[in-house]
C-alpha cells in the first residue's frame, strides 16, 4: 500500500510521461490506460471549485440518475462528470455569456435565451428552489430519495411539470435547469479527460471512438476492417 506522499509522487510522475510514446506500452508494470485512471482526479476526495457542498451532493446524485452506471457502458459518477461540471462552470462556461437587457420571458424560442442569468446563477438557483419542491413533495433532499423517486422528479423537471415560482424563484423555469443539466452531464461523459469528464476515456473506449489521433490515412482504404486502436486524448494519453 502507497502513502498518501508516495501516491501523489506518482500520480506526479505519471502526468509527466503519460503523454511519451513509450506509455503506449507500460510504465512500472502499468498500461497506459491503468495511469490514466490513476491519475484523473478521484470523485470521492475531490473538492468542488465552484459548487457548495449541498449542490455538490445533488449534482452527483443527478449525474447518476441521467447516465447510472448499470447500462451498457460507464455512468457519469464513473467517467468523473460531475468534476467536468464543476470545471467548466468556474471557468467561462459559467460566466461568459451575453447579458444585455431588455429580456422578454414569454418570447418564442427562434428568438435565443431571455434570461438574466449566467450559467452559474441557473444552477445556483435552480438546485435551490428544486431543493425547496424536493422537501415540500417528499419531506427530504433529493439526495436521498429513492433511486425511482429521483428519475421520476428529473422527469416532473423535465417536462416543465415543477413549478419553481411556488418554491421561491419566479424567473427561472425549471425546464432550463434540466435542460442545462443533461446538456451538460453528455458532454462531461463524451469530451476529451483534459476538461475534467470522462476518467480514463471510460466512454471513449465503451462507444469505439478513437479520440485525438493525429492522423488516420493508413486506415482511410481499410474498408469493413475493425480499428484496433484505442482511443487517444488531446494530453497525449492512450487508453
Amino acid at each position: 500500500m502507497l502513502s498518501a506522499k508516495q501516491n501523489s509522487r506518482r500520480k506526479f510522475l505519471l502526468s509527466s510521461l503519460i503523454a511519451l510514446p513509450a506509455m503506449g506500452i507500460a510504465l512500472d508494470g502499468l498500461s497506459a490506460a491503468v495511469a490514466a485512471e490513476i491519475i484523473a482526479p478521484s470523485l470521492d476526495s475531490y473538492t468542488p471549485v465552484f459548487f457548495s457542498a449541498a449542490e455538490w451532493t445533488f449534482i452527483k446524485a443527478a449525474c447518476d440518475r441521467l447516465i447510472p452506471a448499470d447500462g451498457r457502458g460507464p455512468g457519469a459518477l464513473e467517467c468523473n462528470v460531475p468534476i467536468f461540471i464543476d470545471q467548466q462552470l468556474a471557468g467561462d462556461l459559467g460566466s461568459e455569456v451575453y447579458l444585455e437587457g431588455p429580456f422578454d420571458l414569454n418570447a418564442p424560442a427562434t428568438l435565443g435565451y431571455q434570461l438574466p442569468f449566467t450559467p452559474q446563477e441557473v444552477y445556483r438557483k435552480g438546485i435551490a428552489a428544486l431543493e425547496r419542491a424536493c422537501q415540500a413533495s417528499h419531506g427530504t433532499h433529493f439526495a436521498l430519495l429513492d433511486l425511482p423517486t429521483r428519475g421520476q422528479v428529473l422527469g416532473q423537471l423535465q417536462n416543465g411539470q415543477i413549478d419553481f415560482a411556488a418554491h421561491g424563484e419566479p424567473v427561472l423555469p425549471g425546464k432550463l435547469l434540466f435542460t442545462d443539466l443533461l446538456n451538460h452531464t453528455r458532454q462531461g461523459w463524451l469530451a476529451d479527460p483534459i476538461y475534467g469528464g470522462n476518467k480514463g476515456m471510460k466512454a471513449w473506449i465503451a462507444i469505439g471512438f478513437p479520440g485525438a489521433r493525429a492522423s488516420y490515412l493508413e486506415w482511410v482504404t481499410q474498408h469493413n476492417v475493425a480499428y484496433p486502436l484505442g482511443p487517444v486524448s488531446l494530453s497525449g494519453q492512450r487508453a
